[in-house]
């Protein structure tokens, strides 16, 4: 199969995230061309076959041109794997590519951030390795604008043992288990690292069972941070059974969103509100991925000028949240904005 011109290159597009991201953008934009580059040809025809207007390509992480043949054109490369070497993002700075990954943690980021640093003017360069590749910083954005002023964010999520992902997600868990066991909080207005001893904390389930967790490096916390004017912020993950395998059906994703400020009068308030999604955390990662892809391509809002790029500098939160309703997310608002 031939690929078309100007498609954008999805590296592990035949991954959960990845054909997850695809069959977002074709519902969304049912013309525009879609490369689905993996090691298997086999499974990337299948994804390509289902989407249509699609193309599948094998590719080899470990050459700077990605084992691709020359003379083909694209319009964006999505790394959602982890690629070792960088080479997809290499890949696109050196033809002028926009470029979003999802699989770098907040301790791994450092050549990512510094090869985007580098070439700031060869193309956009979007780093979404946040939970649901920045949905869960857009939600607590959306939230948030009920504050005048945000004083504390505390995110707690139950990712359920038996919806890790595929094989990638897996090794990624693994990955960044072993990089590093220390939380990241921002406390008092300073970025801490927080032992693993002293990280245990317990995640609220929006069933009210607590299911034991711990607070994790994540770069949701400073983009939560920086978003919201937070000076204290936390994020506490929990693997183990979630409320819907409890309630005995599939596995969900919940997120718990905890936020303290003041109102527009100047009160102290608070508000406490779930995210959750019955179908776990494809549906969210594919989605981050697809808006991130939207914004990068200008099909919607303003064309997005080179440099480096988080997900909350570019999508509008108000606009993630009703995509996130769109493909069966819930909200429910616990403590509804209230004085403390």
């Amino acid at each position: 199969m031939s690929v078309r011109p100007d498609s954008v290159l999805i590296l592990g597009g035949s991954g959960q995230a990845g054909a997850g991201a695809a069959a977002q953008l074709r519902r969304w934009h049912p013309t525009l061309p879609l490369t689905i580059a993996g090691r298997d040809l086999a499974r990337a025809r299948h994804v390509a076959d289902e989407l249509g207007a699609a193309s599948a390509v094998t590719i080899d992480l470990e050459r700077p041109d990605l084992g691709l043949a020359a003379g083909h054109g694209y319009s964006a490369v999505v790394a959602a794997l982890w690629d070792r070497k960088l080479s997809g993002l290499r890949f696109a700075q050196d033809r002028g590519l926009p470029y979003l990954s999802i699989s770098n943690g907040l301790v791994e980021i450092t050549p990512e951030v510094v090869a985007g640093a580098q070439r700031a003017d060869a193309a956009p360069v979007l780093v979404a390795s946040h939970c649901f590749a920045g949905l869960v910083v857009l939600a607590t954005m959306e939230t948030a604008e009920r504050f005048d002023r945000v004083d504390a964010v505390r995110i707690g999520a139950v990712l359920d043992e038996t919806d890790a992902g595929g094989p990638a997600a897996i090794a990624d868990l693994e990955r960044l288990s072993v990089a590093t066991s220390a939380g990241l909080v921002r406390r008092d207005g300073v970025f801490t690292w927080v032992a693993a001893a002293d990280a245990r904390a317990d995640v609220l389930g929006v069933d009210g069972v607590e299911v034991p967790g711990q607070t994790v490096a994540i770069l949701d916390v400073p983009s939560i941070a920086f978003a919201t004017g937070a000076h204290d912020v936390r994020f506490d993950l929990a693997v183990g059974e979630s409320a819907g395998r409890r309630r005995g059906g599939s596995a969900s994703f919940e997120v718990r969103i905890d936020i303290e400020g003041a109102d527009e009068a100047g009160d102290p308030a608070r508000t406490s509100r779930y995210l959750v999604h019955p179908a776990g955390q494809r549906p969210l990662t594919a989605l981050g991925i697809a808006l991130g892809v939207e914004r990068l391509l200008g099909l919607r809002g303003h064309a997005v000028a080179p440099g480096i790029h988080t997900p909350e500098a570019l999508i509008d939160p108000r606009h993630a949240v009703e995509r996130m309703r769109e493909i069966g997310t819930e909200f429910i608002d616990v403590h509804p904005l209230a004085r403390r």
